[in-house]
């Protein structure tokens, strides 16, 4: 083999690893690796399910205490 097709071999990987760089960052880079790390974080979390009927009670309960319009008309006496 000679020195020249050495050089353009050479040549010709650097071409290849400049054109694939972005993706090989994507894959390999530190981003990826902050994906990765919140993936695997993200896994082990639970979701947590509240009791709908419980809630929905609480929520009517909060909002029949709460002042209203005519509430207020009625204690200013105006209608």
């Amino acid at each position: 083999m000679s020195w020249l097709s050495i050089v353009l071999l050479a040549c010709a990987l650097a071409v290849l690893v400049g054109a694939e760089w972005p993706r090989l960052e994507e894959r390999f880079g530190t981003q990826a690796r902050a994906r990765r790390d919140r993936a695997r974080r993200k896994s082990s979390l639970k979701l947590v399910r509240t009791e709908s009927e419980e809630f929905a009670a609480s929520v009517e309960r909060d909002l029949s205490r709460l002042p209203t319009i005519e509430n207020h008309r009625e204690e200013n006496g105006r209608r």
